[in-house]
């Protein structure tokens, strides 16, 4: 395994932590919602802004979830190979289920009480944490719950044969991804909430990008081929180029108020979301691992640091962000100004935190 490989991997998760850690600062703050913090705002995007910024940032809302997927399966297998599958599922357990644990039943309803009372709704810890829609919701760390799921049915199902992807893989794969999420949203449709914060509707998704990892394996690892990722490469800039001008000759111009068909059903809004997922995160997956290996391979001390801050970045950046938009509440500034400020804060934080929290475990690993 190439350490350019690895740098590589580990700058673009950087990059992917900062981006969903900021765009869930933006989230709070739109009237389309998609964070709980957006349950309890002082102050929302005007919609013209709100409009803008759907369009200059949410295609990546689409699939840079399944980029984590994807990643995660491109070394999965080979995890499973040297550690064999009863170990591989112990630490999968330790390492994906604690965190998942602890933040649906203490952590997540804790600070959303604590948002709640910031806002002036006098609610008790208890309600916070029984009349969450949906129960047990984990915060972001829903994303390492169904991650837990499906690595241990990998590893408990037969072995997946690695082989080459090709642009027929990549195609087929964007309509198997594509086909299952329509299907899937007739009966759960996207953002709906179901027990345990499944997120049941993204699992066409997800699932899809961690069996194309898989599939792809070490050779994904060393070098997407340069066919498929010029391929990608243009498929995913000319798609993000076309949705602004389709939503505008749509007239879909207010996100709060057309928003409904697009998120499931049997409609051709829903239809078309769901293609454009499916283009978005297969192709948009395969470029960002590609483009990490042809522009990301440096890494001096403080990129390995950030590296290794990453997963506890992710896993503390709930708090954090609903810890400083409620400190900023009394602030009277605008959410335009609000929002960045958030986001810039919580990453610096989560950050800082995942920094602090690995060094102390690095030194304690010496010291032993």
């Amino acid at each position: 395994m190439e350490r350019v490989r690895v740098s590589a991997v580990d700058n673009l998760k950087v990059i992917l932590v900062a981006w969903v850690i900021g765009g869930h600062a933006l989230l709070g703050y739109a009237a389309i919602g998609g964070w709980p913090y957006d349950e309890v705002n002082e102050v929302t995007f005007r919609p013209g802004v709100e409009t803008v910024l759907a369009a200059l940032i949410g295609p990546s809302g689409l699939f840079f979830m399944g980029t984590f997927y994807f990643m995660a399966g491109i070394f999965t297998p080979g995890s499973i190979e040297r550690k064999g599958a009863g170990r591989f599922i112990t630490e999968r357990l330790i390492r994906l289920g604690t965190p998942w644990i602890v933040s649906a039943v203490v952590v997540w309803p804790t600070f959303v009480w604590i948002a709640y009372n910031g806002a002036g709704r006098s609610v008790s810890w208890w309600h916070a944490f029984t009349h969450r829609d949906p129960f047990l919701d984990s915060g972001s760390l829903w994303f390492v719950g169904v991650l837990l799921i499906f690595s241990i049915a990998i590893a408990l199902g037969p072995p997946i044969k690695e082989r080459a992807i090709t642009p027929k893989t990549v195609v087929g794969m964007t309509m198997m991804v594509a086909g299952t999420t329509f299907l899937t949203r007739l009966v759960f449709p996207a953002r709906s909430g179901q027990v345990g914060d499944l997120h049941l509707w993204w699992w066409p998704q997800c699932l899809g990008m961690l069996l194309l990892g898989a599939i792809g394996g070490h050779k994904l690892a060393e070098r997407v081929p340069d066919e498929i990722y010029r391929m990608t490469r243009n498929v995913v800039i000319a798609t993000i180029a076309v949705l602004p001008i389709a939503a505008a000759l749509l007239g879909v111009l207010d996100l709060a108020r057309n928003a409904d068909p697009f998120l499931g059903g049997f409609t051709w809004q829903a239809l078309a979301l769901a293609l454009i997922e499916g283009i978005l995160v297969v192709a948009g997956s395969l470029w960002l691992i590609g483009l990490a290996q042809r522009r990301l391979t440096r890494q001096g001390p403080f990129a390995e640091g950030l590296a290794r801050s990453a997963y506890v970045a992710f896993v503390v950046q709930g708090p954090v962000l609903l810890s400083l938009a409620t400190a900023m509440r009394p602030l009277e500034l605008p959410a335009e100004a609000k929002a960045p400020l958030v986001g810039a804060g919580a990453i610096a934080l989560s950050f800082g935190i995942g920094w602090y929290v690995t060094s102390r475990r690095g030194a304690s690993a010496r010291s032993s």
